[in-house]
C-alpha cells in the first residue's frame, strides 16, 4: 500500500475497527513501555530503600527528556498526518526530517549540561545525604542515553501518525524487552547495583533508536534525510504549534515529580526516604495503569489528525465518542482493582520496608478514585492537540500537572501535611476535568456546525 493508498484507507475505513487496528500495536508499546519502568523500580526496590528513591528523583528528569522527545514527535507528527489528509506529500517530509534532526541536537546539549552539573542537578531534585550516590550513579548513564530516548519518541511517534504503528511498535517493544533482560544482568551479575539498571535504559534506547531508524525506511513510510533538513521559522513554529501541549504537560510533569519528591521527604519526616520511595512506587503503578488508555489514544490521533485534515469531522467526532466510551468502562474497573489490591501491589516493589507499603498504599488508594475522570481528559487533550488547537490543548495540558497540581503541592501539605502529599493527585485530577469539559465540548461544537454547513 503506497502513501496515496494508505491516506485514503484512513479517511474511509469504518472508524471503530480502523481505532483498534491502530491501537492494538501502540496499547502494546505502551504497555511493555511502561512494565520495563516498573522492572527498574522492581529489580532496584531488592537493593534497598535509598536505592529505590533515587529512581523515582530521576524519574523526574526523564520526564523532562520525553517532553522534549514529545515536542518535535507531536509536533511534526500532527503536522505530517494533516498534510498527508490533505495531499501535500512534499512538506510532510521535510518536516519529518526537522522534528528527528533538532530532537537529536536537543539530546546532545541536554546530555552535555546534566553531565557537567551532575551533583547540583541531583540535589535539585530532591536528594537527601542518603539518596545522593544512588541519585548520581543513576542519573550520569540516563543522560548520556538522552539524544537516543529522545529522537526514538520523533520516529515513534512520526511513524503512528502516518498510520503505521507496527513498525514503531516493533522498536519500542524490542527495546523495552532488552532492558528487562539486562537489569538482572548489570545490577546483579556485573555488580553495578543501581548505575546498571540505568546502563541497561540507556543500551535499550540506542536499541529502540536504531530499529525505528531502520523501521522509517520500510514500506511507504517517510524516509528521514538530512537534505530534508530546513529550521526554519514557518516549520519551528509549526512544531511548536503541534508539540506545545505534550512540552507543557510532559515538561510540567517533571517539574511537579520535583515538588512532590521534595515534599514526601520533608512531611515524611523520619520517613522521608520511605514516603519518596513509596511515591515513586505509586507513580510507577499509576503510569502502568493508565498505559493502556493512552496506547488507546495514540491509535486514536492519527484517525483524528488525518481525517480532520481531510474536512472528515463527523468522523472525528465519532471517534472520539467511540474512545470516551471504552476508556470510561476500562479505566473503572482499573480503579476497582487498585483499590482492592493497592497494598500488595505497592509491597511487591518493596516489602522489606513497611512504611514504603503504607504510605503507598493510601497514595494509590486515593489515585484511583479519580482514574475514570481520565479518559474524558487525556482523549480530549488528544484531539485538541491532534486538530491543531493549540491553545486549548496546552491549557489542558499544563492544567493537571501545572495550573492545579503545583499550587495543591504546595497549599494540601501544609494543611495536611503527609497526607496533603498522598491526596494531591487526586484533587489535580478532580479540577483538570471539570476544566477539560467545557474546552472539550466546545471544539466538538464547532465540528458539528461545519458539517451542518457543508
Amino acid at each position: 500500500m503506497n502513501q496515496k493508498e494508505k491516506v485514503e484507507y484512513m479517511l474511509r475505513e469504518p472508524v471503530p475497527r480502523l481505532i483498534c487496528q491502530m491501537s492494538v500495536p501502540t496499547i502494546i508499546s505502551m504497555l511493555i513501555t511502561s512494565f520495563y519502568n516498573m522492572a527498574d523500580t522492581f529489580f532496584v526496590g531488592r537493593i534497598n530503600t535509598q536505592a529505590t528513591a533515587a529512581v523515582g528523583l530521576v524519574f523526574s528528569v526523564m520526564a523532562f527528556i520525553q517532553a522534549v522527545g514529545f515536542l518535535f514527535g507531536h509536533g511534526s507528527g500532527n503536522y505530517i498526518s494533516r498534510k498527508l489528509g490533505a495531499g501535500e506529500f512534499q512538506d510532510a517530509n521535510v518536516m519529518a526530517a526537522n522534528g528527528f534532526f533538532c530532537a537529536f541536537g536537543m539530546g546532545i546539549l541536554l546530555a552535555a549540561a546534566g553531565t557537567l552539573f551532575l551533583d547540583p542537578l541531583a540535589k535539585l531534585l530532591g536528594s537527601t545525604p542518603t539518596i545522593l550516590p544512588y541519585t548520581r550513579s543513576y542519573l550520569r548513564f540516563i543522560l548520556l542515553g538522552a539524544p537516543f530516548m529522545m529522537s526514538s519518541l520523533v520516529l515513534n511517534n512520526q511513524l503512528r501518525y502516518q498510520g503505521n504503528a507496527s513498525f514503531a511498535m516493533a522498536g519500542i517493544v524490542t527495546g523495552a524487552a532488552l532492558n528487562i533482560c539486562l537489569d538482572p544482568f548489570f545490577i546483579f551479575a556485573c555488580g553495578m547495583g543501581v548505575a546498571g539498571a540505568a546502563l541497561a535504559t540507556a543500551v535499550s534506547q540506542a536499541v529502540s533508536f536504531s530499529l525505528l531508524l531502520i523501521g522509517s525506511r520500510r514500506g511507504a513510510n517517510i524516509r528521514i534525510r538530512f537534505g530534508n533538513l530546513r529550521p526554519t521559522p514557518y516549520y519551528m513554529k509549526e512544531i511548536l504549534r503541534g508539540g506545545l501541549p505534550s512540552l507543557c504537560r510532559q515538561g510540567l510533569a517533571s517539574v511537579a515529580q520535583v515538588f512532590l519528591n521534595q515534599a514526601a521527604g520533608f512531611y515524611g519526616g523520619i520517613n522521608g526516604d520511605a514516603a519518596i520511595a513509596g511515591m515513586s512506587i505509586v507513580g510507577r503503578i499509576s503510569m502502568f495503569a493508565n498505559a493502556a488508555l493512552i496506547g488507546f489514544g495514540q491509535g486514536f490521533q492519527p484517525v483524528c489528525a488525518m481525517n480532520y485534515g481531510g474536512k472528515k469531522y463527523r468522523r472525528v467526532r465519532e471517534a472520539f465518542a467511540f474512545c470516551v466510551k471504552c476508556a470510561v468502562v476500562f479505566l473503572i474497573l482499573v480503579s476497582v482493582s487498585g483499590l482492592i489490591f493497592a497494598r500488595p501491589l505497592v509491597s511487591l516493589f518493596r516489602k522489606e520496608d513497611p512504611a514504603v507499603a503504607r504510605i503507598g498504599t493510601l497514595a494509590l488508594r486515593l489515585q484511583c478514585l479519580a482514574f475514570p475522570l481520565n479518559s474524558w481528559i487525556l482523549l480530549c487533550n488528544m484531539m485538541l492537540q491532534s486538530i491543531g488547537k493549540a491553545a486549548k490543548a496546552s491549557i489542558l495540558a499544563a492544567a493537571r500537572q501545572g495550573l492545579f497540581f503545583l499550587p495543591l503541592i504546595w497549599i494540601l501539605p501544609r494543611v495536611f501535611g503527609l497526607l496533603g502529599v498522598q491526596m494531591c493527585q487526586t484533587w489535580s485530577d478532580l479540577c483538570t476535568f471539570a476544566l477539560s469539559v467545557p474546552l472539550g465540548v466546545s471544539v466538538l461544537k464547532e465540528m458539528k456546525n461545519a458539517d451542518s454547513a457543508a
